[in-house]
């Protein structure tokens, strides 16, 4: 753990030392976690004593009840909220499905909190509505909380406790000018939270530039980017012409394992992930995607089909590979190879979460070759196998494409 200020507070080992009302903890006691995650144990003793704070930490280390419950603990010292008042408390988060699964979260950990999500492809009328009755909590995509600023639908006047989650996504796709509109319309002495598991030197710039007062800055693990431990890691260097028959190869052998399992595919584009699903349905395969072309009603309908177990295998583009966090998740496959190495981090972080077990097998081919050194580098850091092949490609490009590579399991 690395932490950048020296303060005089200390960690918290237990929920109840956290200090947080009678009904958190039963929420707590009833999910059936029996201690804090690090990021947890780090963040709350600190934000709770006002601090703006940067948590960093890996996939599924519990980074989300780290900003909520200290939410619940701000908003119960403000005056309260009347109708067409809020939030107290904003979260910003990427995509569709990392502000639906914070909801989800606040719903369940945060008793007596109005909390409304606010994001693109659902009804506009619905969330206004919503709004408008008062609310504590808003989780939002920026662009539609955007919309309703300016159409006048939700006032900021009110936050003074500001979460930015997976603020590196958030750079990557565009946002940082409806980042700072917002920003802009919320009182200076606001308390800043960011939250991630990478932190590229774009976010750290933006976090020092947004913060007003020098955050605390808590690394959990290594500084250098990393991959969970609880997940093994299979490497098989293949042409793109080979990938179709490993994929129902690789099916097959895990479904003689375990019919029933969940599987997450991940593709590089929405076409391939239709086009996997189809293949895969047309085999007898139990599959769905999810991708950006997808309205938020069938989107839900895939993921609920998939939390549930009605649907075992999920193919999904990069929409899936931050904030979908769907419990016991047994392998992940990349099937396409993300363009840089920290999606790469994300997209295994769906499987080994909270403690859990995992398996991510990553179908490498010679297109791939831009984040070879990367790759590496991540899969010596939680001590992988690492194909000789792979490491060759890592020394220095190659002029031909492969011809053949081993690419057992």
């Amino acid at each position: 753990m690395i932490l950048t200020k020296n303060l005089d507070i200390r960690p918290v080992f237990t929920f109840e030392d956290a200090g947080f009302p009678s009904q958190v903890n039963q929420c707590i006691k009833k999910a059936g976690f029996e201690k804090p995650f690090p990021i947890q144990s780090q963040s709350w003793p600190i934000i709770m004593s006002g601090h703006d704070y940067i948590g960093i930490a890996e996939t599924g280390s519990g980074k989300t009840l780290s900003f909520l419950l200290p939410a619940v603990i701000h908003v119960l010292d403000q005056p309260p909220i009347r109708k067409f008042e809020g939030p107290v408390a904003l979260v910003l988060a990427p995509t569709r499905e990392l502000v639906e699964q914070i909801r989800e979260c606040a719903v369940e950990f945060c008793p007596r909190m109005r909390c409304v999500a606010c994001y693109g492809g659902a009804s506009r009328m619905t969330q206004s509505d919503a709004l408008k009755r008062g609310v504590e909590i808003v989780i939002a995509c920026p662009g539609r909380l955007n919309d309703f600023i300016s159409a006048s639908k939700v006032s900021m006047r009110r936050v003074t406790y500001l979460v930015l989650d997976e603020a590196d996504r958030m750079l990557d796709m565009g946002f940082e000018m409806q980042i700072r509109t917002i920003i802009d319309g919320i009182r200076k002495d606001r308390q800043m939270l960011f939250f991630s598991a990478t932190w590229p030197k774009e976010v750290r710039s933006l976090a020092l530039d947004l913060c007003t007062n020098d955050p605390v800055h808590v690394q959990i693990g290594s500084c250098v980017l990393k991959t969970s431990d609880n997940v093994v890691q299979h490497t098989l260097l293949l042409n793109e012409s080979e990938k179709l028959n490993k994929l129902f190869e690789l099916l097959q052998k895990l479904h003689e394992e375990d019919s029933k399992q969940l599987i997450i595919i991940f593709t590089e584009t929405k076409k391939s992930c239709d086009f996997i699903t189809s293949e895969l349905r047309g085999s007898g395969y139990s599959a769905l995607s999810i991708h950006g072309d997808k309205s938020q009603s069938e989107r839900k309908y895939v993921l609920d089909e998939f939390k549930s177990g009605r649907t075992n295998i999920l193919c999904a583009t990069d929409v899936a590979s931050r904030g979908l966090d769907v419990k016991n998740v047994k392998v992940v496959i990349n099937y396409d190879m993300p363009l840089q190495v920290e999606d790469y981090v994300h997209r295994v972080g769906r499987t080994g979460r909270a403690g859990a077990t995992g398996v991510a097998y990553s179908f490498f081919s010679d297109k791939n070759r831009g984040i070879a050194k990367d790759l590496v580098n991540i899969l010596n850091e939680t001590k992988q196998d690492v194909p000789q092949a792979l490491l060759e490609m890592a020394k220095k490009p190659f002029d031909n494409r492969f011809s053949r590579f081993d690419s057992s399991v």
